[in-house]
């Protein structure tokens, strides 16, 4: 009795979850992204405001995320954050704060570096890619993703999925100027407590990581040179092409059916990073 009593509720959630998934698939619709140049307080951050709308960074990326069949409206802003460099998602609206755009500013590098981190990849690399991980969050709340695991680790990996959809070149400048900044955090910071590994995130270092691996997984040769360099290391990079398969298959089962495929082919042949030394 008990065994069937169980088996009746199990069928009726499937049934509720099956039931609200194509609920959401129904009323879900691509362009649904609204933007907003919020005009900055800090006099200091007029030049980031004025710089990023001359080049209408928020349009391209309204443009960008377009393909995504999403249920509701979500607003991409650029606003200041009260002295705090960060960007979040909160309520159907990704903030991305001046602060954290004037910080990449502050800390790319003077000139190439010896891993060819041009200063422009690690200024709009990180840009591009902080813009999808709160993207990723979006759609883990508005499609209801299931995520397992920390959903900042999940929102990395989906964001580091996407960049690798782009072509070859611009996949590499991407990845290039995330880990750059990733790395120059780390080195910024003393070494981390214990405390710091209670946070959501992960360490700067293990970002690092973990986006040079999925990396490494999605094309073995063509960003070989991440092992061949020493950037990631060899025993970590037996399990990458494992780690990147399984982000693809949770991106084919859970999104991938929310967004428009020929939209998408359209935007991912698209170049969407300055020219090298402009």
């Amino acid at each position: 009795m008990y065994t069937k009593v169980l088996v009746g509720m199990v069928l009726t959630l499937v049934t509720l979850v099956g039931s609200e998934t194509l609920a959401t698939a129904r009323a879900a619709r691509v362009n649904r992204v609204t933007i907003d140049y919020v005009p900055p307080k800090n006099p200091a951050h007029r030049p980031i405001y004025e710089q990023l709308k001359d080049r209408n960074f928020l349009e391209k990326l309204q443009k960008f995320l377009s393909p995504i069949r999403l249920p509701r409206a979500l607003l991409v802003k650029l606003d200041g954050c009260n002295g705090e460099a960060d960007a979040f998602y909160d309520s159907d609206v990704i903030t991305i704060c001046y602060e954290y755009i004037d910080h990449l500013r502050n800390t790319m590098p003077a000139e190439t570096t010896p891993a060819g981190v041009t200063p422009i990849d690690a200024l709009e690399g990180p840009l591009f890619d902080t813009c999808l991980h709160e993207a990723a969050h979006a759609l883990f709340d508005m499609l209801e993703v299931p995520v397992l695991g920390r959903e900042e680790d999940a929102a990395d990996q989906l964001s580091s999925f996407i960049i690798l959809q782009l072509g070859k070149e611009e996949a590499r400048r991407v990845i290039g100027g995330v880990a750059y900044a990733f790395k120059t955090e780390a080195a910024a910071k003393a070494p981390p407590t214990m405390t710091e590994f209670a946070g959501v995130h992960g360490t700067p270092a293990q970002r690092a990581y973990n986006v040079l691996c999925i990396a490494y997984g999605a094309d073995h040769e063509f960003f070989g040179y991440i092992v061949d360099d020493g950037y990631l290391p060899k025993k970590r990079a037996e399990e990458c092409e494992f780690e990147y398969e399984q982000v693809a298959y949770a991106y084919q089962k859970l999104i991938s059916p929310y967004v428009d495929r020929r939209r998408a082919k359209k935007v991912l042949d698209t170049r969407w990073l300055r020219p090298q030394g402009k």
